[in-house]
């Protein structure tokens, strides 16, 4: 096939995808559903074409379609890195991790089950031995979401299950593949036989596609931070990273491209944001998102061809054979689905899915593309009889029949069946309520036009009233409580709230008012919120705003590194993001406040909005609380981040002004683009992390304290120096029994408690403990743990002797607690931290 005909019979195909979504939108029908049957329909009418006896007008259109060169190369090498690498792209990462137990579990033990139960219903037929059924059977086992999604969003079905479904998708095309190409090499010899060397293979080819994905698309990072400002190169290098890892992975490597893939594209959308400005990573996405939609629906389009081609004529044989495979698969997804979702859900490892969703996702996995490639790879591979290749093609291809034209025609009317496309109570009123505000906006907006155009009096006072009667039914049905108890609107009221939130942190992040490190982690919060809101109301809300101020499993890896490697980079990034986090949380919920006053309280009421306020209120004072503790380990870090808050958004004014003088043409393009120039730099500099001194000035703590009022310069100059700072997380050991007294520790930050057997003690910022033991030279008798992160400083016994009798204020705190901890017996009140 020449290279003209194949580009006109591409733009051809190009053209007819276009058109088919508004037919597959009209029909009510998945748009790959809709794409299968028209590639079905092409290759089976261009063979009918080529082979009647009625006409040869039409042979060479046919040769053109027929000859398409789509082995299952270009299905695996072409269009397979830019879906998975777009969807990894694209999804809510931080959102997935809270759910990676139960994903992972859908995405390899689901799969596992699906070959073995299939694989194992085939083989008493006698047709093909037991390995050639597994691999029809890992074939068929992995399934497109995309269709079920689509379906899910129409609905306004929970995020969270939908994330569950793509998350499970994205992996189990992985497990599938190496599933499959395990099978097929111990089918044709080429693989070992042995139980243990095949979960050894099977592992080692998911955990290095996973390594090689990672450290490919750190070096790929490395190359878009110097390409950074550069839009179409930042792109160009964006789309070679999936290819390069694939094919080195593959080709090179051996270990899963699916999976290096997979991460490559996770790894950029965990770090890309914080390395690119916020408009050249929303082209970059935008883009991928195009590339996708094209791969997409090509890549259905062209494998629905092949279906005449491999299906052949079918026997009723393996039409009855076909119908064991649906059946297998169905009663493999139920036992996922019924049996293992359960059990994780007891374990509180998943959310709990209710009975009409999980028919809905067992009706739902259809299968598409993948399985067409694979089963088109084993009709090309040359080490596998004839019998085996037709048994795979047929029946691999007539069970994604099934699934497209059967289930997928039929899953909007199981869904309708199962009452899942009707609202629930709370949506409903929801909507009344987003109604209801809109419409209010609306009013304003409208008379502001009508008076600005100067329309005649008469016309807008008749729409006037035709409006006003609408608005005011729509705040009549927003307000009926009947059926509406006061906690519902709460709930209501939290989930504007909730969303109002999000629509902040994404207007401060393109104001560029918002770190690129902390957007993505506050965004998560804020969809964490709406999804937790809607299912449990204000106590969830309450429990996943506290949840958003607590400190991450990364941050106790940063402290773990500091404190037993001396590494203090990781932690240091992370108090300094933990101050911006804070900052920047207490500015968007003073906004709450406003918006609680002007779009809640008009449709719930004062009631419902005073309590709303009172729970944004209580999380001021989390937030100020978690402020104030960090403040005291470093004074005047977050005043510089508000000071720099009011730089970013002189700068932010100062753009929009200069955009503002090029629109009118008061200032020309030569001298927009200095003033922009001048303004990267600007921004360049406050975009710059804020130095955080973990080690804080300890001559300046040491002077605060009342253990060295009375000591000179020089005594508080030589403590200093021979500090040790010690960084304690909440449960961290400091002091067991049993212990040699070799060093004392005073507090400068935090909280820590003193078990002392009988009696308990809290020690707060200024204190000291660890003394007794040293100066009494025997094993320590207590045990001390930290209670708060805590920041301390250790000294050692010759050292701290020295300072006993340099220092009086500090002797005489020795003695009078060597009277209140040994001289008085007995359980006490603990002293709080000062």
């Amino acid at each position: 096939m020449s290279l003209i005909v194949f580009l006109l019979v591409l733009a051809v195909f190009l053209t007819i995808i276009g058109l088919m979504q508004p037919l597959a939108n009209r029909l009510r029908l998945p748009l790959t559903v809709v794409l299968a049957v028209v590639g079905i329909v092409l290759g089976a009418g261009a063979t009918f074409l080529l082979r009647t006896p009625l006409t040869n007008a039409f042979n060479d259109l046919a040769l053109a379609i027929l000859d398409l060169p789509i082995g299952s190369e270009v299905f695996l090498y072409v269009f397979l890195p830019t879906l998975l690498f777009q969807t990894a792209l694209t999804l809510e990462v931080r959102r997935l991790l809270d759910d990676w137990v139960p994903i992972f579990v859908l995405a390899i033990l689901a799969v596992v089950i699906a070959t073995f139960v299939i694989g194992l219903a085939l083989a008493p037929f006698g047709v093909q031995p037991l390995i050639v059924c597994l691999i029809v059977a890992s074939i068929v086992a992995t399934t497109d979401p995309s269709a079920v999604v689509s379906i899910f969003r129409d609905i306004s079905a929970p995020g969270r299950l939908g994330r569950l479904i793509e998350g499970e998708s994205l992996l189990n095309d992985a497990t599938a593949i190496a599933l499959f190409s395990v099978f097929v090499g111990l089918a044709t010899h080429q693989t070992q036989v042995g139980v243990l060397a095949v979960i050894g293979n099977f592992l080692l080819t998911l955990a290095g596609g996973c390594a090689f994905g990672y450290l490919a698309t750190r070096a790929g990072l490395f190359l878009l931070g110097i390409v950074r400002e550069y839009r179409l190169a930042e792109m160009s290098i964006s789309l070679a990273i999936p290819y390069v890892i694939y094919i080195l992975a593959e080709q090179i490597i051996g270990v899963s491209g699916v999976i290096a893939v997979v991460f490559g594209g996770l790894t950029l959308n965990l770090m890309g944001p914080a390395r690119l400005r916020p408009e050249d990573w929303d082209y970059l996405t935008a883009t991928w998102d195009q590339l996708a939609f094209w791969a997409g629906t090509l890549v259905f389009t062209l494998a629905a061809l092949l279906v005449p081609r491999l299906l052949g004529e079918v026997t009723l044989l393996e039409i009855g054979l076909i119908a064991v495979v649906v059946v297998a698969a169905l009663a493999a997804r139920a036992i996922v689905l019924f049996g293992v979702l359960p059990l994780l859900t007891y374990a509180r490892l998943s959310p709990s899915v209710s009975g009409p969703y999980k028919l809905v996702i067992m009706w739902g996995g259809l299968r598409g593309s993948v399985t067409l490639a694979l089963a088109l790879s084993v009709t090309e591979n040359p080490f596998l009889p004839a019998d085996d290749k037709r048994f795979v093609a047929v029946l691999a291809t007539g069970f994604v029949l099934f699934t497209l034209l059967v289930q997928g025609t039929t899953l909007r009317r199981v869904i309708r069946r199962l009452g899942l496309d009707r609202l629930s109570p709370l949506d409903a009123a929801l909507r009344n309520h987003v109604i209801a505000i809109a419409l209010q906006n609306v009013r304003e907006g409208v008379a502001e036009t009508a008076k600005s155009y100067g329309l005649a009096q008469p016309n807008v006072r008749a729409e006037a009233k035709r409006f006003g009667e609408r608005l005011e039914a729509a705040i009549r049905r927003a307000e009926d409580g009947s059926d509406i108890l006061d906690r519902d609107r709460i709930t209501l009221g939290l989930l504007t709230l909730a969303g109002r939130e999000h629509d902040i942190v994404l207007e401060q992040f393109r104001e560029r008012l918002i770190s690129l490190r902390l957007v993505d982690r506050m965004l998560a919060d804020a969809s964490r919120l709406i999804d937790r809101t809607r299912a449990g109301g204000r106590s969830e809300y309450n429990r996943s705003a506290a949840r958003a101020l607590a400190y991450p499993s990364s941050f106790r890896l940063a402290h773990l590194l500091q404190r037993r490697l001396g590494v203090t980079g990781p932690l240091q990034r992370q108090m300094a993001q933990r101050f911006q986090l804070l900052v920047t949380t207490r500015i968007i919920l003073r906004e709450l406040h406003g918006f609680t006053d002007q779009r809640v309280r008009p449709i719930h009421g004062e009631r419902v909005s005073e309590l709303i306020h009172e729970i944004v209120s209580r999380r001021e004072e989390q937030v100020e609380q978690a402020l104030d503790a960090l403040r005291l380990q470093y004074p005047g870090y977050a005043e510089e981040l508000e000071r720099r808050f009011i730089r970013k958004t002189a700068l932010r004014r100062e753009e929009l002004e200069y955009q503002r003088l090029y629109e009118d043409r008061l200032i020309g393009p030569e001298l927009h683009r200095s003033l922009m120039r001048s303004l990267s730099a600007e921004r360049r500099k406050e975009d710059q992390r804020l130095p955080l001194d973990l080690a804080m000035k300890n001559r300046e703590i040491l002077r605060t304290s009342a253990l060295f009022h009375d000591a000179d310069q020089a005594a508080v100059d030589r403590v200093a120096e021979a500090l040790v700072t010690v960084f304690a997380a909440p449960g961290d050991v400091l002091i067991r029994r049993g212990d040699p007294p070799e060093s004392v520790y005073f507090i400068a930050s935090g909280a820590v408690e003193v078990d002392m057997g009988h009696r308990k003690l809290r020690l707060g910022r200024g204190e000291m403990f660890g003394e007794m033991a040293v100066l009494g030279r025997r094993p320590r008798r207590s045990e001390v743990r930290a209670i708060s992160y805590a920041n301390l400083f250790c000294l050692d016994e010759g050292r701290f002797r020295e300072l006993m009798q340099a220092i009086p204020s500090l002797r005489e705190h020795v003695e009078r607690t060597a009277v209140e901890r040994q001289v008085l017996g007995g359980p006490r009140r603990p002293r709080l931290p000062a």
